[in-house]
């Protein structure tokens, strides 16, 4: 246990060594400065820009950046789902996947489009080669880029002075893909191929077993899409089994790569907050509070997970029941990764809005898997997902100096520009939005025949599995219990609902904000201004996350989780 523990010290070690020059460096490709990989990438950029018939140095306000994202996710929305429907008749198909239903595309355009990568059919067999590179590794690339899009957006209009402007969008689109994403992702594909992972046009190779059986494995091209998969927080497998299955984790090192690719960028982009702030502290704590509440929720699954099912025993020859699940909770996980790095996967995939799994979700024991379900209904502000993580933090930073400045009196101003109602009803909106569908989205799936069919399990397991899908749709994770019969119109359309809301109704009041911010003026800092570079507001901002998601949230995982957990040391399981 105590090497289990030094190596979960150990990751967080390499998330700050990792993080801190990526972030350095992307504060220097969105400032449009020059940087190592200028000489080769500028003229890419150029081409780019002349193509698309865009100034990049042409600057909008919020409405025309907002608008801008809106349209390009809607035609990629719309690409996607044309593609998933004619994939059948499409080249590049040799496991000769049919076209998807209506709904499913839907579902699944949705899902790719807004960073969620939910999936409710096998990836080995549900799509085509050329559906998994042209449409879903494209739009890893390209919903992850928004996402960045809008945290830089967010980061000007929280530091610039009296000016409607926040950037260029397809500027900061192009610069984040070209710049970030694509050249981190040809280096750590490079490295799953050289551990086995696979990369191959072929649909599927055959095996003879042990037993003198034939086997027929699956492949494709899996390295290139497993590494914007991770790095991008996307999440979506190219087989079912996700990253639990050997082809797409094959080593131990491709273990550790994927868990802190999930967090580089997110960590990163604190980092990139503090350098074009100009106050390097702002970021650092942002990332303490975010390094706060991973490590929390990481001993909290660990813990459990550690402890095991008191009711499962291991019988010994003498046939007497001996130590109630010797070892620790193994149910649902690979051997070759044991308990600490599936519940390192766990914390990490579902603080960091990726969705990737390398472990069962539902067989973790109850308050574990409560806790995964926690990590995404705070916001995904846990690192989160690649920029959304960073300006739903910011999100929680603005109630926190304004509930600060309501209980002691001082002036709710941050980065010295005070905040308004204006910018406290939006931030209230956003978060209050994304708390109100998980919620209502829930509650309609539980009392209706539709959603009831669903489940797998019946009491209180089966209630965390349908809000574990809608706190993971909505919150844009992905990754789900697996006991849900997710492939049903009611769930596959209600889901693509959620996953919408989830993204645009919190998208779009943070430009907003954006926008009001970046008009006012700056004041230098006074006795009466609230510091937010102190590690006191790093636990104010922490205490916030916490209350919010407690309150909103514990009433339903009280009849969930929470109950499951007293019901199984009262001797009955589900």
């Amino acid at each position: 246990m105590t090497l289990d523990i030094l190596r979960m010290v150990g990751f967080g070690g390499l998330v700050l060594v990792v993080g801190y020059p990526l972030g350095l460096y992307m504060a220097r490709v969105f400032a449009g400065e020059r940087t190592w990989l200028t000489p080769v990438l500028a003229p890419v950029e150029r081409a780019v820009y002349r193509l698309a018939g865009v100034d990049p140095s042409a600057e909008m306000r919020w409405t025309s950046y907002a608008s801008s994202l809106l349209l390009f996710n809607f035609a990629c929305f719309t690409i996607l789902y044309l593609l998933l429907r004619l994939q059948g008749v499409l080249p590049l198909n040799p496991t000769a996947a049919t076209g998807m239903s209506p709904d499913m595309a839907f579902n699944t355009a949705v899902s790719f489009v807004t960073n969620t990568n939910w999936q409710a059919f096998a990836g080995e067999t549900g799509v085509s080669h050329l559906t998994q590179m042209l449409g879903f590794t494209w739009q890893n690339f390209i919903s992850a880029a928004s996402g960045m899009t809008v945290a830089v957006a967010f980061i000007r209009g929280l530091t610039r002075k009296e000016t409607r402007e926040i950037g260029n969008f397809w500027a900061d689109l192009t610069r984040s893909w070209l710049y970030v994403l694509l050249p981190m992702s040809i280096v750590i594909a490079l490295v799953y191929v050289s551990q086995g992972t696979v990369q191959t046009l072929a649909g599927a190779v055959t095996a003879k077993t042990i037993e003198g059986v034939t086997q027929v494995m699956r492949v494709g091209p899996v390295a290139s899409q497993e590494a914007i998969k991770l790095l991008g927080t996307n999440g979506g497998g190219f087989f079912n089994a996700n990253s639990a299955h050997p082809f797409e984790n094959p080593t131990p090192l491709t273990n550790l790569l994927q868990v802190l690719s999930m967090f580089a960028i997110p960590a990163g982009l604190t980092f990139t907050f503090g350098r074009m702030a100009g106050r390097m502290r702002q970021g650092v704590v942002i990332f303490a509070a975010m390094a706060i509440l991973f490590f929390a929720g990481l001993g909290v699954i660990y813990g459990f997970e550690h402890a095991g099912n008191p009711n499962l025993t291991r019988v010994g020859a003498d046939q007497v029941a001996s130590a109630a699940q010797a070892g620790g909770n193994m149910e649902g996980k690979e051997v070759r990764f044991g308990i600490a790095d599936s519940a390192l996967y766990g914390a990490t995939t579902t603080a960091a809005s990726s969705g990737a799994v390398n472990g069962a979700m539902t067989s973790m024991t109850p308050l574990a898997g409560g806790m995964a379900m926690l990590n995404i209904a705070l916001g995904e502000v846990v690192f989160g997902g690649v920029g959304s993580g960073l300006y739903g933090m910011l999100i929680f930073a603005l109630l926190a100096v304004f509930i600060a400045g309501l209980m002691v009196g001082r002036t709710p101003e941050y980065l010295g520009k005070k905040i308004g109602p204006k910018e406290m009803k939006l931030a209230m909106f956003a978060i209050l939005a994304l708390a109100a569908s998980v919620l209502v989205l829930t509650a309609l799936a539980i009392s209706s025949p539709a959603g009831l069919a669903g489940r797998l399990t019946q009491g209180p397991h089966g209630l965390s599995e349908v809000l574990y899908a809608f706190t993971s749709g909505v919150g844009n994770n992905g990754s789900a219990f697996a006991g849900l019969d997710a492939a049903t119109v009611f769930y596959t359309t209600t889901i693509g609902i959620g996953m919408l809301l989830g993204r645009y109704l919190f998208i779009i009041p943070v430009l907003a904000i954006a926008g009001s911010m970046a008009r006012k003026k700056q004041a230098p800092p006074s006795s009466g201004t609230f510091p937010t570079d102190s590690g006191m507001f790093v636990g104010l901002l922490v205490g916030v996350v916490l209350i919010i998601g407690a309150l909103t949230f514990f009433p339903a995982y009280a009849l969930g989780p929470v109950l499951e957990h007293f019901l199984m040391h009262a001797g009955t399981l589900f």
